[in-house]
């Protein structure tokens, strides 16, 4: 059966720009549409119609902030007869009107696709907002070190501690541009991503700026870029944060990851033993399925 539903799915996602008859998703199923509606409704927590019409707005905002076609045509692609009725839905889920979120790039929500196995994957939405930067240098200090997907690496830990004040003071003045203030970021990783892989790894600021001769410094050309924000324990909030956005919001948006540095802003929260983090990961538009 979750099988079955799961090739539903598959059905839903390559028709997002379509119809999609609940009958004939109830035929993939192989069960009536009231049980397919019950069914998902019980496991995924919404109603069959609201998952889709999520879906929809995801894959919408990403086409909204692309600025390929105009608002109009965007809307008419995903079912909707008017520019209100399209401006009225994405404002309901994205807290911000299409117009708006062009002209400033504002975070969206994702809805992440689901999958069903022995518990819901996709459930929660998760806030992103797409970024277009110029050239800059990455400055500061450099280390190659292993990569930990859970807890504290102590190698990064003994690098930064090895670091001299004054040089942290000079690469904090040197920041000039979003992501403010020193950052960490990751570069050359492993394709697998396995842990005990190694990655260079950067205490560094962004810069617009030719760097100094006697810090390390990496220049990243200009593309596009997806911003994530969560508030949680460090380092575990982080840790999720990371593996939610390559495990459910790339299969779920019309993005793939591009060669580049990932970059980690973190800030104590206002309130309680937590971390303000925010992610940022270079990103191009997927060629759309079919083409």
């Amino acid at each position: 059966m979750l099988k079955r539903l799961n090739e539903a799915m598959d059905h839903i996602e390559a028709h997002l720009d379509k119809s999609i008859d609940v009958a004939e998703l109830a035929r993939i199923a192989t069960t009536s549409e009231y049980h397919l509606r019950r069914l998902f409704s019980a496991l995924a927590g919404m109603p069959l119609s609201e998952y889709v019409r999520r879906r929809r707005l995801t894959v919408a905002g990403a086409d909204v902030l692309a600025g390929q076609h105009t608002l109009l045509d965007v809307a008419v692609r995903y079912g909707y007869t008017s520019g209100e009725a399209f401006a009225r839905a994405f404002r309901a889920m994205h807290g911000v009107g299409p117009g708006e979120a062009r002209r400033t790039g504002a975070a969206l929500r994702s809805q992440p696709r689901m999958s069903f196995r022995l518990v819901v994957e996709g459930s929660s939405s998760m806030r992103y907002r797409v970024v277009e930067k110029g050239a800059f240098h990455l400055v500061g200090r450099k280390a190659r070190v292993p990569l930990v997907h859970q807890g504290v690496n102590p190698a990064i830990a003994e690098f930064v501690r090895g670091i001299a004040r004054d040089t942290s003071l000079r690469i904090h003045q040197l920041s000039d541009q979003e992501p403010e203030g020193i950052v960490s970021a990751c570069d050359d990783l492993d394709p697998s991503r396995a842990e005990g892989t190694e990655l260079d790894y950067w205490h560094a600021a962004l810069a617009g700026t030719e760097p100094p001769d006697d810090l390390d410094a990496l220049l990243v050309p200009a593309g596009t870029w997806a911003v994530f924000e969560n508030t949680g324990p460090y380092p575990q909030a982080l840790q999720e944060l990371w593996r939610d956005v390559f495990t459910q919001w790339f299969p779920s948006n019309p993005y793939r990851s591009r060669p580049g540095p990932e970059i980690l802003r973190t800030r104590p929260a206002a309130a309680g033993d937590t971390t303000d983090a925010a992610l940022w990961i270079p990103v191009e538009r997927a060629a759309p399925k079919g083409t």
